[in-house]
């Protein structure tokens, strides 16, 4: 029996009756595994290369038409929520990151492997979105923290688990195994979505614009493309610059389009809610510097300290760790405060953490190493509070095109951040070098290295500091909602 109904008063889906607990078990599952899979192969890449026998820079496409096809997808879901019950999506979902696992899982080519994980970004796509805009509609704002908490927690977890769980597989068993190990949860998954899993949210389906569909892909697509292949193929590939230009006259035809017609596949009208606007601009700020902490860590620890991949993303995991274990808390003290007295010290400790990773040195320890990346992540899962706070001065008929904003942005932020500090990185070593008597000396070398980390790790810093000050703009609760229905009314 469906015990989603209608409201006879409101039209609205009466969601009273629903049982939570399965419904966000069954989510966060599939987002779970989902986000697990985009750094599940960070270690077995070299295995790849030898197994496939492809090159560098074709095995890089397993991540990066990961990223693409992500980036690609995540701006149309607010349509697709208005067209597919909640249900149907989300088993459309999961059937299809379980087909494409498969498919990866059993891959007789490097080919194969590729189309198996295009397809697992396509589930990747649906799923996140679908998650937050479900958790907004069946929990009261008051308990959204705490909710929204778990959902940070298998962010952020899932993703820095990947490369350490990827090296133990790779080194003990086969690189087919990162995908076998998956499929009973995701079938776990879709067991307990077929049976609890009811509609949340009002079908509109409205009308179909395509073209604002092809300007997503293009404009979404050719910016994310533009930014994760600059720090392999540079900035004067053609490639780079002809991706970059397509994406940016897209994107900005797109966002005319959006603001013009009737139905838009994106509600761009959601930035009119100033307290909105602003946690998204600090979400993305963030997300910069958390992206590239995350590549240029890894990296430093392996070319400047000389350490194993799998060495690193050990060093890595008890910050991970303790992210997961303080993302449900901050969420619940979200709940009882003013998002100011949780957002604004957790950028202080975000800051902190860039200070002292500004400052690393090849004589720096592991234990101080893992202090500092524990210290980061317990800031940042403070900061994601914002993401809650922003999502919930939106009126109900926005909140897929919210999630839909904040999920495409995070990913754009992400290819962005990753670009310029690893530019940022690379430009101050060279700096380094060419100011060196002797750059043929390996310490000098490794001094060079060190420089341009430290300078990127600077840059992170930078943009921290930009992000405190937006963060004391930040309205208390109420006075935000309030403008935000000032505004529906408006409209």
């Amino acid at each position: 029996m469906n015990m989603t109904t209608k409201s006879p008063t409101s039209g609205k889906v009466d969601t009273s009756n629903l049982k939570h607990t399965p419904i966000l078990i069954a989510l966060l599952l599939g987002a779970m595994v989902a986000l697990l899979n985009e750094t599940l192969l960070g270690n077995a890449l070299t295995v790849l290369m030898k197994e496939f026998d492809v090159t560098a820079s074709t095995i890089q496409w397993l991540s990066t038409a990961y990223m693409l096809v992500v980036g690609v997808l995540v701006p149309i879901t607010a349509l697709l929520q208005q067209w597919l019950t909640t249900r149907q999506m989300f088993l459309i979902a999961m059937v299809t990151f379980l087909a494409g696992t498969l498919i990866a899982g059993f891959a007789p080519t490097f080919s194969v492997l590729l189309i198996g994980r295009i397809v697992q970004a396509i589930a990747t796509g649906l799923i996140s979105p679908l998650l937050m805009n479900t958790i907004l509609i069946i929990c009261p704002p008051e308990k959204r923290g705490a909710t929204m908490g778990l959902i940070a927690l298998v962010m952020m977890a899932a993703p820095a688990i990947g490369p350490t769980l990827s090296g133990v597989i790779v080194d003990s068993l086969n690189w087919r195994w990162l995908f076998y190990i998956v499929i009973p949860i995701v079938i776990i998954s879709i067991m307990i979505g077929m049976k609890y899993i009811q509609n949340v949210s009002e079908l509109t389906r409205p009308k179909v614009d395509y073209p604002s569909i092809l300007l997503s892909t293009l404009g979404f697509g050719g910016f994310v493309y533009s930014f994760s292949a600059s720090g392999d193929l540079g900035w004067s590939d053609a490639k780079v610059y002809d991706a970059l230009i397509v994406g940016l006259i897209s994107l900005c035809i797109f966002v005319v389009r959006q603001l013009k017609i009737e139905n838009p596949i994106l509600e761009l009208r959601a930035f009119k809610v100033p307290m909105f606007t602003l946690s998204v601009g600090l979400i993305v700020i963030v997300m910069m510097s958390l992206f590239s902490t995350m590549t240029l860590l890894p990296m430093f620890l392996q070319t400047v300290l000389l350490v194993t991949a799998f060495k690193s993303g050990i060093i890595m995991l008890p910050g991970s760790i303790i992210s997961a274990i303080m993302g449900p808390i901050a969420g619940k003290l979200f709940d009882k405060f003013s998002p100011k007295v949780i957002i604004v010290p957790g950028i202080v400790l975000v800051g902190i953490a860039m200070f002292l990773f500004k400052g690393i040195t090849p004589d720096t320890s592991m234990l101080q190493i893992i202090i500092m990346h524990s210290v980061l992540m317990v800031g940042l899962m403070f900061v994601m509070t914002a993401q809650t706070y922003g999502l919930n001065q939106l009126t109900p008929d926005l909140y897929p095109h919210g999630t839909a904003l904040f999920n495409t942005l995070q990913q754009v932020a992400g290819a962005i951040g990753t670009a310029i500090f690893i530019s940022k990185m690379s430009s101050g070593t060279t700096k380094y070098m060419e100011s060196s008597a002797n750059p043929l000396d390996p310490v000098e070398k490794l001094n060079g290295l060190t420089s341009g980390f430290q300078g990127a790790f600077a840059l992170g810093l930078i943009f921290i500091i930009v992000a405190f000050i937006v963060s004391l703009f930040l309205k208390e609760e109420k006075e935000g909602v309030k403008e935000a229905r000032v505004l529906q009314n408006e409209h």
